[in-house]
């Protein structure tokens, strides 16, 4: 038996021995590939990059940052490599209008990735539906039917509501001098007024709906990650590894979930509604209303399936939220940053409003003052605001 598994031993010398090389030969070989230079010869200006990661390196933990640094030194149009991944990085609004606007056509369509299909229903939202019909009548049903002017106006009650709520916690918890967490606040607070306006109730009280905005925050993480199955595809096996791709079935899974009951309870509800004869007036529908009404319809030339609206409700939740709670927090720290602006943003809103204790949008029309000249004035920061 000991001679039975010291030549297993053995074997196994063997044939690590006779493996190692051609690992080290593959990775060589796909060196090679991710290093041989493209026929193009008109590219833009290209940093060195490693073996099979590339450029990954060099974004570091602040990319925003190093990609600056990397543009100082090799322009403001550059190619970096992600993998296998050709990445075109643009540092001047020149160039992103000129990809954006000019050129929209031949980059209208997001690079595919395995996480957004995993998380947005396969390219069914607005977001990274592939250029086409499908997008375009999803963009039109999002402009004209969610987002018109007519129905942003329609919510302002809701918004008031909110931005008082708000308001109200900060002024309890400064009178009781205890710090208050203004970042935490913003994300409640655009957190309530996109969950009202798209869901018809918000969901950031105790119970489930702790429960719901820790599963959106989770989602936003997920959004942007990265796969190593996109950019090294030989390399997959790394996100199984890692808990990655379990942690994306878990939360696409779990969304999924909350996503179809609040469907399925407009659903209900309407059915009730059509029974009792009683319908929805334009300004009580919620987006899952407009959109469910819209499923109904043959008028837009494409079917709107449960998947679709799920997708685009993830979308507006995604796009009304984070991004907007990072903007408020980001205006209050360069109000924080520049007292002459603070001051002087605060003596209008003062001209403005008299005695009144709260601002509304018309009081936003009436400020015309720059709080920071050449960057940012006051009206812009008080949409996001109020």
């Amino acid at each position: 038996m000991a001679f039975i598994q010291g030549d297993t031993r053995f074997l196994l010398q063997d044939l690590v021995v006779a493996v190692l090389p051609l690992i080290i030969l593959l990775l060589f070989i796909k060196w090679l590939f991710f290093n041989a230079p493209l026929s193009n010869k008109n590219l833009p200006p290209s940093p060195s990059r490693l073996p099979v990661l590339g450029n990954f390196h060099q974004l570091g933990l602040l990319p925003h940052r190093n990609l600056g640094s990397l543009a100082q030194k090799h322009g403001p149009i550059m190619l970096l490599h992600f993998g296998s991944v050709p990445t075109l990085v643009l540092s001047t609004a020149d160039a992103a209008r000129e990809v954006m606007k000019v050129q929209d056509l031949m980059f209208c369509d997001r690079p595919d990735s395995s996480l957004s299909r995993r998380l947005l229903y396969d390219g069914k939202d607005i977001s990274v539906a592939p250029y086409g019909e499908y997008w375009r009548q999803l963009k039109s049903i999002s402009v004209l039917q969610l987002l018109s002017n007519k129905k942003v106006h329609s919510f302002r009650k809701l918004r008031e509501e909110e931005t008082a709520l708000m308001v109200n916690k900060i002024r309890v918890l400064s009178s009781s001098s205890v710090p208050v967490d203004l970042s935490e606040l913003f994300v409640t607070l655009t957190n309530d007024v996109s969950c009202r306006s798209a869901f018809g109730k918000k969901y950031s009280e105790e119970g489930s709906g702790m429960e719901y905005k820790k599963l959106l925050k989770e989602f936003l993480e997920l959004l942007g990650s990265y796969s190593f199955a996109d950019f090294v595809p030989w390399l997959g096996w790394v996100d199984r590894i890692s808990g990655l791709d379990a942690k994306v079935d878990r939360v696409s899974k779990k969304l999924d979930e909350f996503l179809e009951g609040v469907v399925q309870d407009h659903m209900d509800k309407q059915k009730i509604n059509l029974r009792e004869k009683e319908i929805y007036s334009e300004h009580k529908e919620d987006f899952v209303d407009i959109l469910l009404r819209i499923q109904k319809e043959t008028t837009h030339g494409i079917s709107i399936e449960n998947d679709s609206v799920k997708a685009i409700l993830v979308d507006i939740y995604a796009a009304g939220t984070d991004t907007t709670a990072t903007v408020l927090e980001w205006a209050m720290s360069e109000l924080l940053r520049h007292p002459s602006a603070m001051n002087t943003l605060q003596t209008e809103i003062r001209e403005v409003l008299g005695s009144r204790p709260d601002i509304t949008d018309d009081d936003l029309e009436k400020m015309q003052a720059y709080l920071i000249p050449g960057k940012l004035n006051n009206k812009s920061i008080l949409r996001e605001l109020f």
